[in-house]
């Protein structure tokens, strides 16, 4: 069959025709895959920042002074002479415990101790005389030493009696029991007609001195440590004592400001924590002992800090952190960073990030390393955000 030339010439413009269509689409859709690789981020432009080292920790509260209140003698009680739950002060008398057989030693103790000093004036006598009629010799000697020690047995005799007469009176005034200290005292675990006994095991009440009170703070040792490093390294402002704030069980804040008091000199090897004391004013006693608060530690500050924030960090599997930036080329920067701790929504960064640089916080997942960016909105940190 032969092909005319006309026909030929018409298939060839075709494929002309349809080789430029295919390379028109071809251009079309390079440039948009081109428009397609500047994504649009938001980010976050980096300046040094003043910080407060701020620290949230589980906390128990206990009494400043507690006394708990018992018997030093035997006997039945016969009057309480306070109300429970009331504030008392030290000296003040809590129970009357029944005094007639104390009262009873006493005179005993008493009369014993005349009948001593009666003998002591005769044996004293006897013995002057006795001394002259050595001197004569109208007595022996053996009689002269009889009469001197007859004289010294009832001068020691004296002091015996002495002795019992004020142990008499002690256990007589212990039969009025004295509040140790000044505080809030809770209910009475015996009533009127309760026999007690000296030193026994229960309580007959207990008292509470709750202005100021403590706090017991349970603050890991590796925290301590981390603190302690810093101040040997002088990268913290250390007042002399740090300040303690308190939220409640409710979680409203406590009202007044506490300071804090020392850390124990041991670590608690079952829970790894170090105990750290603060004291609290508590002049309402809005605080009892036994309840648990969050304490917030103001440990010191740091100058020149960069933070960072947390919506821009990556952490992978094994534990690597990173996050990217802008450069100057407007191009992304993948960066290795060395984190500190966290203060509040931002990271303290050690290493990785410096001031000044733009810290992508939008548009994270458009983007790769070396990849083009547009930034739509920039936030410059204002110095102090941390503090």
């Amino acid at each position: 069959m032969k092909i005319s030339p006309s026909f030929l010439r018409v298939m060839t413009l075709s494929a002309l025709l349809v080789l430029t269509a295919c390379q028109s689409d071809q251009q079309q859709q390079a440039g948009q895959a081109g428009q397609k690789q500047t994504s649009h981020v938001d980010v976050v432009t980096l300046a040094p920042q003043k910080v407060t080292l701020r620290s949230v920790l589980p906390a128990r509260t206990t009494a400043f002074r507690q006394a708990e209140v018992r018997p030093q003698v035997n006997g039945i009680i016969e009057k309480r002479l306070f109300e429970e739950g009331a504030q008392v002060e030290e000296g003040q008398q809590l129970y009357q415990i029944d005094a007639a057989l104390y009262q009873a030693e006493v005179a005993n103790a008493k009369a014993q101790l005349m009948r001593a000093k009666a003998a002591f004036q005769t044996a004293k006598s006897k013995e002057a005389r006795y001394k002259n009629l050595l001197a004569d010799n109208a007595i022996s000697q053996q009689d002269y030493d009889d009469a001197l020690a007859t004289y010294q047995q009832t001068e020691a005799d004296i002091k015996v009696q002495e002795a019992t007469l004020k142990m008499a009176e002690t256990n007589l005034n212990y039969t009025h029991v004295y509040a140790p200290i000044s505080g809030q005292i809770g209910k009475s675990n015996f009533t009127e007609g309760a026999l007690v006994t000296a030193q026994q095991a229960a309580v007959l009440t207990t008292i509470n001195q709750l202005d100021p009170i403590y706090i017991d703070i349970s603050q890991p040792s590796k925290h301590l440590l981390d603190l302690r490093k810093r101040i040997i390294a002088r990268q913290i402002n250390k007042e002399k004592a740090p300040k303690v704030t308190l939220t409640l069980e409710d979680g409203s804040p406590y009202s007044e400001t506490g300071t804090l008091q020392f850390a124990e000199a041991n670590v608690d090897p079952t829970t790894g924590d170090v105990v750290l004391r603060a004291i609290m004013p508590n002049p309402d006693k809005l605080l009892l002992p036994g309840m648990f608060v969050k304490a917030t530690i103001e440990e010191g500050k740091l100058d020149n800090v960069i933070l960072a924030p947390q919506k821009g960090i990556t952490f992978d599997r094994e534990g690597n952190t990173t996050a990217l930036v802008v450069n100057k080329e407007n191009k992304v920067e993948l960066r290795q960073l060395e984190l500190d701790r966290a203060i509040d929504d931002n990271w303290i960064v050690k290493s990785g990030l410096n001031a000044g640089d733009q810290i992508i916080v939008e548009g994270l997942q458009k983007v790769a390393p070396d990849a083009p960016v547009k930034i739509d909105n920039n936030t410059l940190q204002t110095a102090g955000n941390g503090a």
